[in-house]
């Protein structure tokens, strides 16, 4: 009996600590699975989130320089630290300055890894500067298109605000069109890719991109070209991003360049996909002319440039509107086309302009049938930015309040 006794003891010693070892085995793998999920979650962080953790820190802490990717590996965005940005840009030097945009400046800097770089410095003096900052760093972090300026990635340390872009060899679209010796290089070839650029993205940013979203302040400043003159939107200080079903919407404040903007937006508020047609409108009859929107025209000099672009085409003098630059070097009939779709596009009703992915088509072939248009609304070119009292923001659909807006260049 008690040789027994001693077996069953044994016996059940022997089932306990393989019970407790079992345990330990399953809690041990099950500690190390969970260790390397958690690992994993925190490794795909989606980089909006970690850049909202970042931007609403206190304006003093600082921030270790580092990088992160979105979930789908499209988007890497980095983290500069200032130090960094001081010495790329030597300071912020004035022999670094590549101009001055509505909330700062813009520098050309270097990195040690011999890139270059275009910042972004937001004015310590505006009062809207820290929305706007973070409007455009949230918004372009999901945006990924050969047509659009490529955000680097930024900085926020102290009372600096910086976005740090891809820099663009040849400025802004501007700076050619508008010089009478710098236009000369911006033959018929060079302004059709520019034009059709643009063209593809805007599409993208109406139709093709994650989001969907009206840039608000399409102007000749924001069209930034690379060394091998492809045109690239910048900007998306003022964009917003609309629902997936939103048409439109109203904000109680007007932002932008007044001249490129559509009638409703300017007189009531009222902005939608068709609001970026009307812009692009007048920078296609800036481009084809090589004169600003701001200027008056025709032989009395009493019509903008509109109005005086639809007079000539009306009367089948069309050619007479093209730069003289390109007259007896570019397709007759495909400039006078392109001149009939501006037209299009800048109708005063916005259901009367083509969207965007019909105006792609219009520039890319001549078999498409144009409707005809009518006159044209009166437009001035001046810088504009106003309260509307009659209007209010309705924020519906909106992931980006318009509490705050601006125009300005990168």
């Amino acid at each position: 009996m008690a040789g027994g006794g001693g077996n069953n003891t044994i016996k059940i010693v022997i089932i306990t600590v393989s019970a407790i070892a079992g345990a330990a085995v399953v809690l041990g793998f099950f500690l190390y699975f969970s260790f390397f999920s958690r690992k994993s979650t925190r490794g795909e962080q989606k980089s909006e989130e970690i850049l909202l953790n970042v931007l609403d820190r206190p304006t003093g802490t600082h921030f270790m320089e580092g990088h992160m990717h979105d979930q789908d590996n499209s988007v890497e965005t980095y983290y500069f630290n200032l130090t960094t940005i001081l010495a790329a840009t030597n300071n912020f030097s004035d022999s670094n300055k590549l101009g001055e945009g509505g909330f700062g400046p813009v520098y050309k800097g270097k990195l040690l890894d011999g890139r270059e770089i275009a910042v972004k410095r937001l004015s310590t003096k505006s009062g809207q500067g820290l929305e706007e900052f973070k409007n455009e760093v949230m918004l372009i972090i999901k945006l990924q298109h050969k047509n659009l300026v490529r955000l680097l990635g930024c900085c926020m340390e102290g009372d600096e605000k910086l976005l740090v872009y891809e820099y663009m060899a040849n400025t802004s679209l501007d700076a050619f069109l508008f010089d009478p010796t710098k236009c000369k290089e911006l033959d018929w070839d060079k302004r059709a890719a520019i034009v059709r650029g643009i063209a593809r993205g805007i599409l993208y940013l109406h139709e093709d991109s994650r989001l969907k979203i009206i840039h608000r302040d399409l102007k000749a400043s924001n069209v930034l070209l690379d060394e091998e003159m492809n045109a690239k939107i910048s900007d998306f200080g003022t964009a917003r991003i609309f629902g997936s079903k939103q048409l439109d919407a109203n904000t109680n404040r007007v932002v932008g360049t007044f001249g490129y903007m559509a009638p409703e937006y300017a007189m009531e508020g009222l902005f939608s996909v068709k609001s970026d047609t009307y812009s692009f409108g007048v920078l296609l009859l800036e481009i084809l002319s090589g004169k600003k929107n701001s200027g008056l025209y025709s032989t009395d000099h009493s019509q903008n440039l509109l109005s005086h672009a639809w007079q000539l085409w009306n009367e089948d003098k069309g050619l007479e509107f093209i730069d003289r630059n390109l007259v007896d070097k570019c397709p007759v009939s495909e400039a006078v086309r392109w001149i009939h779709i501006a037209l299009l596009c800048v109708q005063e009703d916005p259901n009367d302009r083509p969207p965007m992915s019909s105006v792609a088509l219009m520039l890319g072939s001549k078999w498409v049938n144009l409707p005809q248009p009518s006159a044209p609304p009166f437009s001035v070119g001046r810088s504009f930015m106003s309260d509307l009292s009659s209007t209010s923001g309705s924020g519906l659909g909106f992931l980006i309040s318009d509490q705050s807006s601006t125009s300005a260049s990168v």
